[in-house]
């Protein structure tokens, strides 16, 4: 199958286009700087050129294919706000799949998103949904969460370096899932005629509070954490304060996310009829506890080697 992948340079589409050529799939991937996406094009994707803003580049891109996967998503260091790229871009993403009669969509979502449209992304993410089923997409939804990846910068670094861990408002369960997963769950939608039209919930094993991912980490990192929270009061305003500056309007937009990661609400989901749907095996899905092992073993294994190397090179240096 000839697939266009958006959003192939992120956390997740890298996953979703490499498990889709190992798939045995045509892997086409839209980047805005093919310099920077080069690792693509080493794995054998084609590379295009182009943004979801550019209906030009977005044509050039879908022409010819059999599927699109959406994994695109606006980035932090973005000046624009996220609904100039995840809402206008996509409106054109989806337009230009009419135009060319491409059908099939997979589409990367968030699990309760109607429940915070008063979210900007989640908004965005919901109007999405309502996007493809009202204008007879072949659609497949995937409701992700959160992502292992993420919790490697929010948490498990700053316990090993001795860094302030910053956590904002109440304490809320989430079923962060490893994008690796995910991606299987997006690539084997293009085969399972089960998922078409469906909205699926993907999410991982358990779901872990802010405190519990912390003392794992502390666990594992055999360090004790500095734990700073901020009162979700304090992030309102500062969401209220940076929107007033043009170029803070995406900053503002993603602090409002710290309504959906601290509202208290549990963001998780039963997956059985996810797995059986996809054909896939639940004991494949790697938990955030066998992550994080993963991860702190491997980076203390690293600062071992290193100070052992250090440890010889003064040796050496020695005058006797």
């Amino acid at each position: 199958m000839q697939v266009l992948v958006l959003g192939g340079t992120g956390t997740l589409g890298r996953q979703i286009a490499k498990q889709a050529l190992d798939a045995g799939h045509a892997v086409r991937c839209m980047v805005r700087s093919p310099r920077k996406a080069a690792f693509l094009q080493e794995w054998g994707c084609e590379l295009t050129r182009g943004n979801l803003l550019d209906s030009d580049s977005l044509a050039y891109a879908i022409e010819g294919q059999d599927a699109v996967i959406d994994a695109a998503t606006a980035r932090p260091t973005d000046s624009a706000s996220i609904y100039s790229i995840d809402w206008d871009g996509k409106l054109n993403l989806y337009n230009q799949c009419r135009i060319q009669g491409v059908n099939r969509v997979v589409f990367i979502s968030l699990l309760e998103a109607e429940r915070f449209r008063s979210v900007p992304l989640m908004d965005i993410k919901y109007c999405t949904e309502q996007l493809l089923q009202d204008e007879g997409f072949d659609f497949t939804i995937l409701r992700s969460c959160a992502f292992m990846q993420g919790v490697i910068g929010q948490f498990a670094i700053p316990v090993l370096e001795n860094q302030t861990v910053w956590i904002s408002g109440n304490s809320t369960p989430i079923a962060y899932m490893n994008t690796q997963d995910v991606a299987r769950f997006a690539v084997a939608a293009l085969s399972r005629e089960q998922t078409a039209c469906g909205s699926f919930p993907v999410v991982g094993p358990k779901a872990w509070n802010t405190g519990e991912v912390v003392q794992l980490c502390e666990r594992l990192a055999r360090k004790e954490a500095r734990v700073i929270r901020v009162p979700s009061a304090l992030m309102q305003s500062m969401q209220g304060l940076v929107s007033f500056f043009e170029p803070g309007v995406n900053i503002a937009e993603r602090l409002a996310f710290a309504e959906v990661t601290g509202g208290g609400m549990r963001l998780d989901a039963e997956m059985e009829a996810s797995y059986d749907a996809f054909g896939l095996d639940p004991e494949d899905t790697t938990g955030l506890e066998d992550y994080l092992e993963e991860y702190y073993s491997s980076i203390l294994k690293r600062l071992r080697e290193l100070e052992a190397d250090l440890d010889k090179n003064a040796k050496k240096k020695l005058p006797f």
